[in-house]
């Protein structure tokens, strides 16, 4: 027998499937009234099965009006990881940061270790013999285009 949150998921994959423009916008406690469960539940599902990595992006708005935006991002154009690589990642990185970065790709299924790993070679401080401000310029700079380049 399914569990709960694979059926919830189920119901909202769904009615994706179902809707024109790859939006779906629904009423959390209405979702949690067919279902006979707690809102909290519809949360955990939204939270763990519709994320950016697995193709799908959330809007949240509370109150008595409130609703749930679910769109769902065509991850094979990348677009939208694009974007986030060139407004979320600063213009100025030590190579912790930058290794984090490395890390985050690499958990969420966008790098191979391989390419980890080359990364890591490119951004690191022995590699770019400059000093401070410099250094963590062009460390950024390197890491987006490679990023950048690995997503197309």
């Amino acid at each position: 027998m399914a569990r709960l949150s694979d059926i919830i998921e189920g119901f909202i994959k769904e009615m994706l499937e179902n809707s024109q423009q790859n939006v779906l916008e629904i009423q959390r406690n209405e979702l949690a009234n067919l279902f006979n469960c707690a809102p909290s539940q519809i949360n955990y599902v939204l939270t763990t099965r519709f994320t950016v990595d697995k193709g799908y992006y959330i809007e949240s708005r509370r109150g008595g009006g409130g609703f749930i935006k679910i769109t769902r991002v065509d991850i094979d154009k990348n677009e939208y990881i694009k974007e986030a690589i060139r407004n979320n990642i600063k213009d100025n990185l030590t190579q912790k940061e930058a290794e984090e970065y490395i890390e985050l790709f690499m958990e969420r299924g966008f790098l191979s270790e391989r390419e980890a790993m080359i990364i890591r070679a490119a951004v690191n401080d022995r590699t770019i013999p400059l000093d401070g401000e410099t250094k963590n310029k062009i460390r950024a700079y390197l890491l987006k285009n490679m990023l950048l380049t690995i997503i197309e």
